[in-house]
């Protein structure tokens, strides 16, 4: 579980006056214990919940670095990518292109999919073999450059 890994990594970067990682693992720590106050949240969260979450907080970032470069505040740009770098050593490992569309082509030739009208059949079973390995946005753009 990701959130038992943090307090100690957190006494670690104190420790180590290490204050870009503190600022990230902070951030992973606000947004696990959010998640588990939520109204109608009963059950301890699971490690793939804590992905999910970590997978948002790396999105979040992205978009604000991606806005913050196209205002030129380099500044507050660098700050974002350092979270990022923080946030995204807790993730699985990303696969690359050529892997996600290699898994696309066997889903697809499992559902025996053949037109763009069948994506959703495609993306659900993508998703859920893809989740925490790939972004969303890319598999959507794999299935739907192998289905047209």
């Amino acid at each position: 579980m990701i959130s038992t890994n943090i307090d100690q990594e957190i006494k670690q970067a104190m420790l180590a006056k290490d204050q870009v990682k503190l600022r990230g693992l902070r951030a992973i720590k606000s947004a696990l214990l959010l998640a588990k106050t939520e109204k109608g949240q009963t059950e301890e969260i699971n490690e793939e919940a804590e992905i999910k979450i970590l997978q948002k907080l790396v999105k979040q970032r992205k978009e604000s670095a991606d806005i913050y470069q196209a205002q030129g505040r380099d500044d507050l740009y660098q700050v974002e990518q350092e979270e990022i770098d923080v946030i995204s050593q807790f993730l699985p490992k990303q696969l690359e292109r050529a892997e996600i569309e290699l898994i696309i082509s066997k889903i697809i030739a499992e559902t025996g999919a053949t037109t763009i009208k069948e994506m959703g059949k495609v993306m659900g079973l993508a998703n859920k073999e893809l989740a925490g390995k790939a972004e969303g946005k890319l598999i959507g753009e794999v299935v739907k450059s192998q289905l047209s």
